[in-house]
């Protein structure tokens, strides 16, 4: 048995009863007062023994409420294959929804600006929907073979598969190389110049591990591999990118990765500065939430004089305002020093992309709506 799950969430359901939930196992609370018990062990092989929890887990004291969860779908699944899906993180689909959003900036604008039929943006979007999820896997594949030995050293990340042992760095290359292949095989759906545009990438993706044992701003660099999607769906609806709109689109969600990264990477801090990890958080500390207002004010600034670039209209204005009062709401009520908050702020920041999304996408609806 390797670690005792110890992180628990305060479950709104109950919150009456004053209860708090462990996720996927059970706590006993009696009012204000947590009666101590054996939670639920993690086997060496990644995931959780039905049969030991119901050893493990005492009858619920006398006019004690009793909260259970069920355990993660991932978990479901033949044990095999249960550390690959974990390794590519498929358990927390926020990381797909932030590399797939500027993606979906950019093809929405773009169709936007072609007047092309509601065919085209639909093909891409779905295309680079697919094409998200299998590369932020293999960007956490890469990742994690590159941090092994330091996600050991991090609380919240010693239990990944490559720092746990349950799959060696042999088996993680040879699942890296099926995921790049079935990446291809996305991009080769694509034109020439937006095959060789995402090709580029991976130079990016590639080194962004590195960055944080020799820079404390990994975070810009995690920016410009995350925000790829603002060239490449351009061109992939146009055959060429125009810069003139893109650049600012671009530069804009490397902004807001900034911000939603070092809101993430405050999770870490403590560990960090035990493991040599350097990042944004570190970086900023005491000024955190003043930088990062600049730096939210600064990405929703420049994606703005984007639209503006475009011709966009009053819908995707809305969109962006909307945005800028979601990144205003996650920055007021972040506890930067409470490992949950941060990691709500980080998700909630993916609400921001979302709105931009929606207002020019609205836009686009109502111009393809007036040509039929």
């Amino acid at each position: 048995m390797n670690s005792l799950l110890l992180t628990s969430t305060r479950c709104s359901r109950f919150n009456k009863h004053l209860l708090v939930r462990i996720p996927s196992s059970k706590e006993y609370w009696n009012k204000k007062t947590r009666i101590p018990t054996l939670t639920r062990y993690r086997h060496e092989t990644g995931h959780h023994s039905a049969s030991l929890q119901q050893n493990l887990d005492p009858p619920a004291p006398p006019n004690v409420i009793v909260v259970a969860t069920s355990k993660p779908w991932v978990d479901r699944l033949p044990a095999r294959i249960q550390p690959y899906l974990y390794l590519t993180r498929i358990d927390k689909p926020i990381g797909t929804v932030l590399l797939y959003l500027p993606c979906t900036w950019s093809i929405t604008m773009a169709s936007y600006a072609l007047h092309t039929p509601w065919t085209t943006p639909l093909t891409y979007l779905s295309l680079f929907g697919t094409g998200a999820l299998i590369m932020r896997g293999a960007g956490c594949t890469i990742n994690d073979l590159w941090d092994r030995k330091l996600d050991k050293a991090v609380e919240r990340t010693k239990e990944r598969p490559l720092a746990r042992g349950d799959i060696t760095p042999t088996q993680a290359f040879a699942f890296l190389g099926l995921q790049l292949s079935a990446g291809l095989g996305v991009l080769v759906q694509l034109n020439w110049y937006s095959i060789l545009l995402g090709a580029s990438s991976l130079s990016v993706v590639s080194i962004y591990p590195f960055m944080k044992r020799i820079t404390y701003w990994p975070q810009a660099v995690l920016g410009l591999a995350f925000n790829w999607g603002a060239l490449l769906g351009w061109s992939a609806v146009a055959g060429t990118v125009n810069w003139s709109v893109c650049l600012p689109l671009y530069a804009g969600g490397i902004c807001w990765t900034l911000v939603y990264d070092t809101l993430y990477a405050h999770q870490d801090k403590s560990d960090d500065v035990t493991a040599g990890i350097r990042s944004t958080a570190l970086l900023f500390g005491a000024q955190t939430r003043p930088i990062l207002s600049a730096l939210s004010a600064s990405s929703l600034s420049l994606i703005t004089y984007a639209g503006y670039l475009n011709g966009q209209g009053a819908p995707f204005y809305l969109g962006t305002a909307l945005a800028g009062a979601q990144l205003a709401r996650v920055l007021w009520s972040t506890d930067l020093e409470q490992r949950a908050s941060c990691w709500r702020a980080f998700v909630g920041c993916g609400w921001a992309g979302f709105w931009v999304w929606m207002g020019a996408l609205s836009d686009y609806a109502l111009l393809a709506a007036g040509q039929m």
